[in-house]
């Protein structure tokens, strides 16, 4: 039993985690958190659902993560998705594996997966003090000694900050935790928008505003044309561009958003051959109507007009007078729905951000600061982002358990 005094800055998975698994091994715990209530931005993850982990290796962890990911190497390994499913499983929270390994909870409910992590801190010991950000470090021989925060001071031996970056803000994310790193001599690098929806410069998306098209595929070129990203799945077309999983994850591919260009293929599982058959077949019951009215068993009704504008086929041709070379060109349309990225939306609007606590300064292996002795960092204020799919959750989890058992002197 440690017995240490340890303050955790942040009730997110990542601070719920580090301070249940902190007071496990005996130390006396606080829980920080600005918000009155916990796990407020992980209650909205996944339109609610919370995708908490992916049933996936390690080495698969590692390929999904875009900054950093060597240093979640040990991390990882101490604290794998099964460990995370593991842990829900014995809290009381059925799990489900659905397409891509996502794993949820079987109820679809965000808010069981926080009362789990809520209830991992309560029936250990944990102290929670609500509405209470904490605003500085006290800084004492190069050792962190104490939590300021508004006219309070909690002292402590340890001290793990886990308030998330500075996406969402509006759930309490809003980069206060950069400032207690700098405080602490930490360099946080250049924060950005990640898994974020893209604005675009045409302005059909505006047409097809609220489409949501699944089992599509996309690919993503560069200024200078060279594909720098592929993917299958769900995407959303809205009045200032594109969104959808398939666009989150492909934003965390492009160092810069502006000269990126996305084609979404509209009939993966048909190539050009039998996509030409079918529009044959559809065409052939359709001989005496104008072109604009013979894609409905094709195409959602709010896209038909955007196709058969960027396919150069007059609207009002008759069907039976459409030449082989415009249904290829209908054909390419379909295949490469092109759209040439302008910017990323706000950083407000990202599901998280890239860039943090910079991670050459903290132990891999602990989530310990090299810098200032007692002082510890989990989950998204490190620099460290990955793709859709709960590997940013998982992430949080590794990072936060790593940190609980390191700030109580636990040694694996």
């Amino acid at each position: 039993m440690s017995g240490k005094r340890v303050v955790v800055v942040g009730a997110g998975p990542a601070g719920m985690m580090a301070a249940g698994c902190a007071a496990q091994l005996g130390c006396d715990t606080v829980l920080l958190e600005k918000n009155r209530r916990v796990g407020r931005k992980l209650n909205i993850t996944g339109k609610g659902r919370c995708n908490i982990t992916n049933n996936c290796t390690t080495e698969v962890l590692i390929a999904n993560t875009v900054s950093n990911p060597r240093f979640l190497y040990s991390a990882f390994s101490r604290f794998s998705p099964q460990d995370t499913m593991a842990f829900f499983e014995q809290h009381g929270v059925p799990l489900k594996t659905e397409r891509g390994n996502r794993v949820f909870p079987v109820s679809d409910k965000a808010m069981d997966i926080t009362d789990a992590l809520f209830a991992h801190c309560t029936k250990n010991g944990v102290r929670y003090v609500p509405e209470c950000p904490a605003e500085g470090l006290v800084i004492e021989d190069g050792a962190v000694t104490a939590v300021k925060t508004g006219g309070r001071i909690f002292p402590c031996d340890s001290c793990i900050i886990a308030v998330g970056g500075c996406s969402y803000p509006g759930t309490g994310s809003t980069g206060d935790g950069y400032d207690l790193a700098r405080q602490a001599g930490h360099t946080v690098t250049a924060i950005a928008p990640s898994l974020v929806p893209l604005e675009v410069a045409e302005d059909d998306c505006r047409q097809m505003q609220g489409l949501a098209l699944k089992n599509i595929s996309i690919s993503v070129t560069d200024s200078k044309g060279r594909c720098v990203y592929t993917d299958f799945g769900e995407l959303l077309f809205t009045h200032f561009g594109l969104s959808g999983p398939v666009i989150l994850s492909a934003s965390s591919h492009m160092k810069c958003a502006e000269g990126h260009k996305v084609s979404i293929d509209l009939k993966p599982a048909l190539d050009e051959k039998k996509l030409d058959e079918r529009i044959q077949r559809d065409f052939a019951q359709n001989l005496n109507k104008s072109f604009s009215n013979s894609l409905g068993a094709l195409l959602p009704r709010s896209m038909e007009p955007v196709i058969v504008a960027r396919s150069g086929i007059p609207a009002d041709m008759k069907v039976n007078s459409i030449t082989r070379q415009q249904r290829h060109q209908l054909v390419q349309t379909i295949k490469a729905l092109t759209f040439t990225v302008t910017a990323y939306r706000p950083i407000e609007e990202a599901i998280i951000a890239s860039g943090g606590v910079k991670v050459s300064e903290i132990d891999p292996k602990t989530m310990k600061s090299k810098l200032t002795e007692g002082l510890y960092f989990a989950g998204e204020i490190i620099d460290v982002d990955a793709h859709t799919g709960g590997f940013n959750l998982q992430i949080a989890l590794s990072t936060g358990y790593t940190a609980g058992h390191c700030a109580a002197d636990f040694c694996f």
